[in-house]
């Protein structure tokens, strides 16, 4: 490998969200459905270009429920924020 790039997610406390107040690019989400869960980070959504649906429906896919299950009232929908630390290493440093 000539280059390794590392990143690390700390992730705030998660606290219920409703859909209508996701912001993309900050908030990432996590869905839960009886034993069914899915996580994304908010990077996710920025580097895909989701909308707060489409990041709902990616979410609850991950989950292995069907995309609008995030509709369901059985399913809880919880957002956290993300502080991002990365750093690129060179291998071939001379």
């Amino acid at each position: 490998m000539d280059e390794m790039s590392i990143e690390i997610s700390l992730l705030s406390p998660l606290k219920p969200i409703l859909p209508e107040t996701i912001e993309i690019g900050r908030h990432g989400l996590l869905v839960v459905n009886h034993s069914h869960r899915g996580l994304l980070l908010p990077q996710v959504a920025v580097e895909h270009s989701l909308t707060r649906e489409q990041f709902l429906d990616e979410t609850c896919r991950k989950a292995g429920l069907t995309r609008e299950a995030w509709k369901d009232p059985e399913t809880n929908i919880l957002g956290f924020t993300c502080d991002v630390f990365s750093e690129t290493s060179l291998s071939n440093k001379a």
